[in-house]
């Protein structure tokens, strides 16, 4: 695999991490062309000649790349400082925005469609030094939580079993980022799709506060659930990006809500940092009796290295309205926000709305319900425009003011539960319990939620990931990533997949 060789020892950009990148270059160890070409090796290398399967997490490489690293070094040659992200290679979910590349939500019908402008989060990426390397495949549309397939790319697989899934719809993201294809990258999650696919490749994935990122940019599913965010190989590296791209943005209303002082999350990285916190367990996504038992037990073990570190465990969190306020909480038109995107975004591309799309026929059949029921006329009770956001939907005030009341009640900084119930699925399977958490407590909230490796399991000789879950209070990710980071570094689950070494 490609390795750095420079006068001190060589250089390995597997499971390297964001500091480590950044130090290396400052040093002039490596400089940023030599990190891109690594990347660009490793993705040559693995991407489409993984056996007994292709990963295919890629769509695309950024032609710009090594124009864009050359930059990079000679603004540090002459001024002799480094950006936030200077020089660090970042995979990129293709429903992001970006400038002159092309952007397809994971559909042919956006076949060569390349923006005018960036996604404001990848603008923010951009003014720190970052190197857009890669877009990544996606769940078509992102309409899938369950895997990653795409009419303009194909399937991607799980790099650590390379016959399952790597959920959805950021699985790119996350089997590239797994796979060290790139240094870190973006997902979006409108009901699961950063936390499942993290959880699914031992990465860490953060589901932002609603408001802390803006979604200008972003091709939507539901635009009131949506938000973007990293996915990292570590809580560190998470917490880097995600000072770097949080922040209020006049073309997204809703971040008007974020905190006016710009905040370093990775000024929160301590390793006790679970002393004297007071942690919720939510049972119904453990006990269920659906749940994998060696999920349970992995989720078991988790709560008693958090205690072991100095938290109190409340358990369980009692929640007792729980399944009546969940009854009606899902809102979304997909075919309103898309149309909104198309004509702000993408009046450059070949269609101009849902309605054409769906016409084309360029989408995979396994979207094709979900599709053409879109641009259907609603049914009596489903719940289209007016789609107010979280903030202002009724039904997800009460849920939420239900859950806070109960958070109040016990004092509690956070909860905590296995982000899924089971182990990732093979591919081509739909039928088995799928133990997706993600869908209810965070977006229907608009509450931040950080999934974190805590082990495997082992199936049929496999190996699978499987992540925890903390969720707090609206713009708590400060307090979250101190959790989240006192459980890294205590247990060291993760561990790179061996297929791709």
């Amino acid at each position: 695999m490609p390795t750095l060789r420079a006068q001190s020892a060589p250089f390995h950009v597997e499971e390297a991490s964001i500091a480590q990148l950044r130090e290396a270059i400052r040093t002039h160890r490596i400089t940023c062309r030599q990190l891109v070409e690594a990347y660009i090796a490793r993705i040559d290398a693995l991407d489409q000649t993984s056996k007994p399967h292709p990963l295919n997490s890629i769509i695309l490489i950024n032609p710009r790349a090594l124009a864009d690293a050359d930059a990079l070094d000679a603004e540090y040659a002459r001024t002799g400082k480094l950006r936030p992200l200077h020089g660090i290679p970042l995979i990129v979910k293709d429903n992001y925005d970006t400038a002159g590349l092309q952007t397809t939500g994971g559909s042919l019908a956006l076949k060569n469609f390349a923006p005018k402008t960036d996604a404001f989060m990848v603008k923010q990426l951009r003014e720190a030094g970052a190197i857009i390397l890669a877009k990544s495949n996606m769940a078509e549309w992102a309409f899938s939580p369950y895997l990653t397939a795409s009419s303009i790319a194909g399937i991607t697989r799980n790099p650590y079993a390379l016959d399952r899934v790597p959920a959805g719809s950021s699985g790119g993201t996350a089997a590239a980022v797994a796979a060290s294809l790139g240094a870190a990258g973006l997902g979006t999650d409108t009901g699961n799709s950063i936390r499942g696919p993290s959880s699914h490749n031992m990465l860490v994935g953060i589901r932002p506060t609603i408001g802390l990122t803006s979604r200008d940019g972003i091709i939507p599913l539901a635009a009131h659930n949506d938000v973007g965010g990293p996915m990292a190989r570590s809580v560190a590296d998470a917490a880097a990006i995600l000072t770097v791209v949080a922040g209020s943005d006049p073309a997204d209303p809703v971040t008007a809500r974020a905190p006016r002082t710009p905040i370093d999350y990775t000024a929160y990285l301590k390793k006790d940092g679970l002393k004297g916190a007071r942690i919720g367990v939510f049972r119904p996504y453990i006990d269920n009796p659906s749940t994998d038992p060696q999920i349970k037990a992995l989720t078991e073990q988790a709560i008693a290295d958090l205690k072991a570190q100095g938290a109190t465990i409340v358990d369980p969190l009692v929640f007792a309205d729980y399944e009546a306020l969940t009854k009606d909480l899902w809102c979304g038109d997909f075919q309103a926000d898309l149309d909104t995107w198309f004509a702000k975004h993408a009046q450059n591309a070949q269609f101009h709305s849902l309605a054409e799309v769906v016409a084309s026929g360029l989408y995979l059949p396994y979207i094709e319900e979900e599709m053409k029921a879109s641009v259907a006329p609603p049914g009596k009770d489903d719940r289209r425009s007016p789609c107010l956001d979280v903030y202002h939907d009724p039904p997800k005030i009460a849920f939420r003011n239900a859950l806070l009341a109960a958070m109040e009640r016990d004092h509690l900084d956070a909860i905590v539960y296995p982000t899924w119930s089971n182990p990732p699925r093979k591919v081509g399977d739909m039928t088995s319990p799928a133990g997706d958490n993600s869908q209810v407590l965070s977006p229907q909230t608009g509450f931040p939620a950080i999934t974190v490796p805590m082990g495997f399991t082992h199936v049929e000789g496999e190996s699978l990931p499987a992540g925890l879950t903390f969720l707090g209070r609206a713009f708590s990710e400060p307090q979250l990533i101190e959790y989240t980071y006192a459980y890294e570094q205590a247990t060291h689950h993760r561990k790179p997949p061996p297929n791709f070494p």
